[in-house]
Parts: structure tokens; sequence; C-alpha cells
């Protein structure tokens, strides 16, 4: 072999060296990345915005493929848990689904009674009042007598609701009224129920305002009854 030969050898072990020092490098970066990221494992995200108290369902959410070392302990990975559930809190478009995202959907507790009236979808909903909120129930009333002032009263304080229907077209008698409204079911005591189902049949309207969430204390006796003279 001459010096010509030995030299050629020589390169070609020197670039058989490098091409083993270079996938070994590649070996080493790989090693390093799985060790970081590590197996990976299904989740689900939300597809769009989801409302508080909304029922909750598997078409709201997509599969998607999450680093199991990324993962929180609170992630949801089968969506039978969303079986009779409804979100705790607003739900972004994207969002991670886990399991202190959603309560149980509410359900009558011992000593309540299911009643359902229908409310104007204009005034009274607004598509803000959803299963599992608390809302005041309102009502106006005209005077027994000509010179007796119309009031309106809060009949019903941090009302239930167990769950909110689909909108409704009415019939109109002569043109006065509202045009649509929406079904709303209500978890109540014996006596508020009553309330409910005398102002239904009896008051010029029904309203409901929405309470804000983890407001459990009443509206004091003089704020529950209002006439325009109470302001004067």
């Amino acid at each position: 072999m001459n010096s010509r030969q030995r030299r050629g050898v020589i390169l070609l072990l020197l670039s058989v060296l490098c091409a083993l020092g270079a996938f070994a490098g590649v070996l080493v970066v790989i090693g390093d990345v799985n060790s970081k990221v590590g197996s990976e494992v299904l989740a689900y995200r939300a597809k769009g915005d989801i409302a508080p108290y909304s029922p909750l369902s598997a078409e709201q959410f997509e599969e998607i493929s999450v680093p199991k070392r990324w993962l929180s302990e609170t992630a949801v990975t089968d969506l039978g848990a969303l079986k009779d559930k409804i979100a705790l809190t607003t739900l972004k478009k994207g969002s991670l689904l886990q399991a202190d995202m959603f309560v149980d959907r509410p359900q009558l507790q011992p000593g309540e009674q299911e009643i359902a009236i229908m409310i104007d979808a204009a005034t009274g909903v607004a598509g803000k009042i959803t299963s599992g909120a608390k809302v005041n129930i309102i009502a106006t009333f005209k005077g027994a007598k000509e010179t007796d002032p119309s009031r309106s009263v809060i009949i019903v304080a941090n009302a239930r609701v167990l769950g909110v229907g689909k909108l409704t077209a009415l019939e109109k008698d002569s043109g006065k009224g509202p045009a649509e409204a929406v079904p709303i079911t209500f978890a109540l005591n014996t006596k508020d129920t009553q309330r409910v189902a005398y102002a239904e049949s009896f008051a010029e309207h029904v309203r409901l305002a929405l309470v804000a969430p983890g407001t459990d204390s009443a509206p004091s006796p003089g704020d529950r009854t209002y006439t325009l003279d109470g302001d004067k």
C-alpha cells in the first residue's frame, strides 16, 4: 500500500468516525427530548366558548394528544365524566378540560318542588340565565284600586334554576305581550312555588334578575317591594 492509498484509508476512517459521532449526537438529543416530554396521552379541549352553568356534552370537546408528564392530575381523559355535569365557570375555546371545571347538574333537594314558567326572552332572560344560576323573581302588579300605585315585588329571592328550555314563539291576542318566551324551571319550597304560581297568573309581568355567584343573602324586607311613590 503506497502513501496515497494510506491517506485514502485514513480519510475514510475519519469520515466513518465523524458519521458515528454525529449519529451518537442525534441519539443523545432524541433521548434528552424523550426524557423531558415522555409518552403522549389523550386529553380534550373545548371547541368553542362555553357559558358557566351550561350542560356539558362530548360534542363540545375535541381530542388532542398531550405529553403525559405535562398533563395535570385533574385533566379529564374520559368524556364519560361529563354525564349530568354543568360548567362551573366560563370555558374558553381551546381550554384543556379538567375535573375542577364542572360540577353535578343541580337536582331537587328534600323539601323542594319543581315548577316551570314562561319568561319573556327579551327582558327576562337575554341568554345569560342558565342551569345552576340563582335569580330573583320579580313580579309587577297594578294597584288594587285606580288610586293605588303599581308596584314591583321580589316574590322569591335567590331562586335556584334547574333548567332553561328552548326559545318558544307565543301567540299574541291583541299585539301585546312578548313575541317569544323561554320556559325556566326552578327548584323551590312549597311557599315560594305558590308565590311563583300566583305571580304567573295575576302579575302584569314576571321578570328575572340574575344574582352574582356566591351571593346567599336575600334583599331586606324594605327592598323587596317598590313603588314610584317610594322614590319621592
